[in-house]
């Protein structure tokens, strides 16, 4: 007997299948398929998750994801990318919860992103971002009530931005910070900020023990602190390891107290909170 066509499927199934596909497939393979499938890609659940590519438009930039690469083939110089960011936005008709923009992203792309998005648990921020839009993001980050989860590529403004999480995301229960410096300024504001972080991933990052262990003091309803190929303290340092005893889960292995690789890190092998394995 001849299996169902993919065609024929009804459209929750078409649509639990689309909600998992990736950014390029809904907006450029899927909805071509046929009318069913056009119809499907439309429906906001697919749009719930908005993972744009790192780069989309090669300005002044040295790569381009495949995504972009194909945006330009299709729209060449009439390309915008604050109607493109827009566009896709208008897709999840104010049911996003997870954001992940470009670093191309301008200010009236951002905006909108923040006032579209007010069911918002998880912002990823790239690096550029941050350093392109650093007085605006704090400015934002009451149009996102509903955090739960920020993952920050660098510490710009971070003071402002965890502050302004403190006061408006009572939802707020992890700080995802791969590869930055924690400072004594970083540390006490993550303290003073969100004394209630359930996770705390701060992979590779460089801090000095003393701020570590504000850290380790402020925050004690932690249940994952991920710092891994730290470099500031040793892995087996009694005193780290006796302060860090309340924390159900907590990965220091590879932590040196000085730097003697140059090794990359990457987000591969990041250290996540299960509910979060998606940023």
């Amino acid at each position: 007997m001849e299996g169902r066509k993919w065609e024929e499927l009804n459209m929750d199934c078409l649509v639990n299948v689309f909600r998992r596909v990736g950014m390029e497939s809904l907006l450029l393979d899927v909805p071509f398929v046929g009318k069913s499938w056009y119809k499907a890609s439309l429906d906001p659940k697919c749009w719930e998750r908005l993972i744009f590519p790192k780069y989309i438009k090669p300005d002044d930039i040295w790569d381009n994801s495949p995504l972009g690469e194909r945006l330009m083939m299709e729209y060449q110089e009439s390309f915008s990318v604050t109607a493109f960011i827009k566009s896709v936005v208008a897709h999840s008709q104010r049911r996003a919860t997870l954001l992940r923009l470009p670093i191309c992203c301008t200010e009236e792309a951002l905006e909108y992103a923040a006032n579209e998005s007010p069911s918002l648990k998880a912002l990823r921020l790239h690096d550029d971002l941050l350093f392109k839009k650093s007085t605006i993001i704090p400015k934002l980050i009451s149009k996102w009530k509903n955090l739960e989860m920020l993952s920050l590529g660098s510490t710009h403004n971070m003071e402002e931005i965890l502050a302004q999480i403190s006061f408006h995301c009572n939802n707020f229960i992890m700080l995802f910070a791969p590869g930055i410096y924690v400072g004594k300024d970083e540390a006490t504001a993550i303290v003073t900020s969100l004394p209630n972080l359930k996770y705390l991933v701060l992979k590779g990052s460089t801090i000095e023990r003393e701020n570590l262990v504000t850290v380790l003091q402020g925050c004690k309803k932690l249940l994952r602190l991920g710092v891994r190929k730290w470099i500031g303290f040793e892995e087996n340092d009694a005193e780290i390891l006796a302060l860090a005893f309340y924390i159900p889960t907590f990965m220091c292995k590879g932590s040196i107290l000085y730097d003697y690789d140059d090794e990359p890190w990457t987000y591969k092998d990041a250290d996540f909170a299960p509910d979060y394995h998606y940023v």
